[in-house]
């Protein structure tokens, strides 16, 4: 069979569809490659010129597959498949001659499709690709109709697609569940964003460029005022002179704490960020699911975070935190690295020297931020080897990292536990969905002090040169907020809204959708009435369903077939059909009538222009929706008029 020009573009539109999402994450010239084969591949179709020598395909092939080895080091993993896969199919154009190479065409455009959920499982993503199998179908109605015009072949496709959902829904609400990807591969299956476990100059402000979403927020009750929305995440002890990091705790003792107020009760659900450590509100208490508390209140899942997740959760925004704490713990929280920072030791020393207590330390260095001239920015310049020194005397100019570094070894130089927490802080109200959001630019570094009586208390030192950036935000807290992204800057107010309605699609995509886990299967089926779930039941359930499904379209099929039999236009086709079966000249069951009608031309020459007239009519009336009543007498009459001889003459 020999494939059609509008059959072959079709096929060149399907790999390019199925392939375009990934241009952002292939090396560009692996795009650039691709680009080419499929412009070449439509040139020679446009030109009606020979295919290319199989050596020469050979050729590229290899030297494409060597390319791809020393460019990722490896001919495994997920990267390198979808790379090979995409550059695969678009050589598989260039050798494209049979109805078979089309059909594997297919296959693969299909295949592909399910790669492109590797990288982004979204609404936008879903439709695009639904979009893209639309077309995908339509090519394979084309290639076995081969007689049907773009418009009908398009509907024919949309049919099926239609026919395919309540098998789909079937299978996706009783399919077990399986925790963690399908598909994941450890050594680059999952993206790191978000925290880490170290902080140094430059690390919050890159963050806070970030407009991804972090975690979602919904309260079971009214809500904490936005500066008390601390949520804690890593705790930071140990300091270089440059980068802090979490550390090895120095304990095992358990955290504890007393005079705590009422909890606040609410619903995180968190994105992957392929670590250990969950987010919760300071000071977190309970969790839903499987975590630890490290000694300093930290909040930790046994597995790493690589897919979203959803918990339950308890806080106290009253509390006092860890009142006997380990003396090794108490050690780390004093401990500064030697010969660096001499200027801020030396001024540490003096308000040592004026302070009666703790807590007046405490305050001199808020107020030294407060009135010393400091700014609050996302662009501060460059510190050398005493960073602290050359922030605290020279620059003044930082984000939330400088800040909370200098206020904590200020604080350790003069005698008192005090260390960094990072997290993020606040959230904004999507008022459409009732939830907060928390995104990478609201992430946030602050300070937890050590007081006799009281344990770990909470300052920010930023609150006290930007007091904006806690009740208001980010925007609210820069003299020039030009670098945040411009959904960030406080746009108008019906970009917000429509933002926010996009964000709450996409968070119940994300609750009903992606996060159908083992735990939303069980409860939604016990809703249905379903009791004793077992994996035999599920499956017993779920082939049942699709009997049934099977069954009922069998049924409608049949009720088709029973109404064709009395369609006049069918039955004079049927007619004709038999009269050629008698002279030798059947029909297969698959064959189209314009392709049965060219094959009966170049057989029967003398039957050439009756048949052709005949099929142009039968098509007309069948598939275009014409209805006109003298084209349906004209078809009749031709039909009637047909005569063969048995045999072949």
């Amino acid at each position: 069979m020999k494939l059609s020009a509008p059959l072959i573009y079709g096929l060149i539109a399907c790999i390019l569809l199925v392939s375009a999402p990934h241009a952002e994450h292939l090396p560009l010239w692996v795009s650039a490659l691709g680009m080419a084969l499929l412009g070449w591949r439509t040139f020679l179709t446009a030109s009606a010129r020979a295919l290319p020598a199989r050596w020469l395909l050979l050729l590229i092939t290899l030297s494409s597959v060597a390319a791809i080895g020393i460019g990722f080091h490896t001919l495994f993993g997920r990267e390198v498949g979808v790379t090979l896969l995409i550059l695969l199919a678009a050589l598989k154009l260039l050798e494209l001659r049979a109805a078979r190479d089309a059909i594997v065409l297919i296959y693969l455009s299909c295949f592909i499709i399910i790669t492109n959920f590797f990288y982004s499982q979204s609404i936008l993503t879903a439709l695009y690709l639904l979009l893209t199998l639309l077309i995908i179908l339509a090519t394979w109605v084309h290639l076995q109709t081969g007689s049907l015009a773009f418009k009908p072949r398009l509907r024919l496709g949309g049919v099926l697609l239609l026919q395919a959902i309540p098998l789909s829904l079937i299978l996706f609400v009783f399919f077990p569940r399986i925790q963690g990807p399908l598909w994941g591969m450890p050594q680059d299956a999952y993206a790191k964003s978000g925290l880490s476990d170290s902080m140094s100059p430059g690390t919050m402000s890159k963050l806070s460029l970030s407009d991804a979403v972090a975690f979602r927020v919904t309260f079971a009750g009214k809500a904490p005022l936005r500066e008390q929305m601390y949520w804690r995440g890593p705790v930071l002890w140990d300091f270089d002179g440059t980068t802090w990091k979490r550390g090895i705790n120095a304990t095992l003792q358990a955290p504890t704490l007393a005079d705590i107020s009422q909890p606040v009760n609410y619903t995180v659900t968190l994105e992957p960020h392929n670590q250990h450590w969950l987010f919760a509100l300071d000071i977190p208490a309970r969790l839903s699911i499987a975590a630890g508390f490290a000694p300093d209140f930290q909040v930790l899942s046994p597995d790493i975070v690589r897919t979203r997740t959803r918990y339950n959760a308890s806080s106290y925004l009253s509390y006092r935190a860890n009142l006997n704490e380990a003396p090794l713990q108490m050690r780390r929280a004093l401990a500064l690295p030697a010969g660096v920072n001499p200027l801020t030791r030396q001024l540490a020393a003096t308000w040592r020297a004026q302070a009666k207590s703790n807590v007046e330390v405490i305050q001199l260095a808020l107020t030294y931020f407060n009135r010393g001239g400091f700014e609050y920015t996302l662009e501060p310049p460059l510190l050398g080897l005493n960073s602290v020194d050359d922030f605290l005397f020279s620059s003044k100019q930082g984000f939330c990292e400088h800040y909370a570094s200098s206020f904590v070894f200020l604080l350790r130089a003069a005698g008192i536990p005090a260390r960094v927490v990072t997290g993020y802080q606040g959230g904004e109200y999507n008022d459409l969905g009732g939830y907060y959001i928390l995104r990478q630019a609201d992430a946030h570094a602050w300070t937890e002090v050590w007081l006799a009586e009281r344990g770990w208390v909470r300052f920010d030192p930023t609150a006290a040169i930007a007091p904006g950036r806690i009740q208001n935000g980010l925007s609210e807290s820069l003299p020039d907020n030009a670098a945040l992204p411009f959904m960030s800057r406080n746009p108008p107010q019906w970009m917000r809204d429509l933002r926010f309605n996009l964000d709450a699609m996409a968070n119940h995509w994300n609750q009903w959708v992606l996060g159908y886990d083992m735990e939303r299967q069980f409860a939604f089926l016990t809703r249905l009435g379903m009791e004793d779930i077992t994996w035999q039941r599920m499956a017993f359930n779920m082939l049942g369903g699709i009997f049934l499904l099977v069954g009922i379209f069998t049924l409608i099929l049949l009720r088709r077939l029973i109404v064709k039999q009395h369609d006049p236009v069918q039955a004079a086709w049927i007619k004709v059909c038999k009269k050629l079966a008698q002279a030798g000249l059947p029909r297969p069951a698959h064959e189209g009538a314009q392709d049965y009608a060219n094959r009966i031309s170049i057989t029967r020459p003398d039957l050439a222009q009756p048949i052709q007239v005949i099929a142009a009519h039968y098509t007309a009336l069948r598939y275009l929706g014409t209805n006109d009543e003298d084209k349906l007498r004209a078809f009749k009459s031709a039909v009637k008029n047909f005569k063969t001889i048995k045999g072949r003459e």
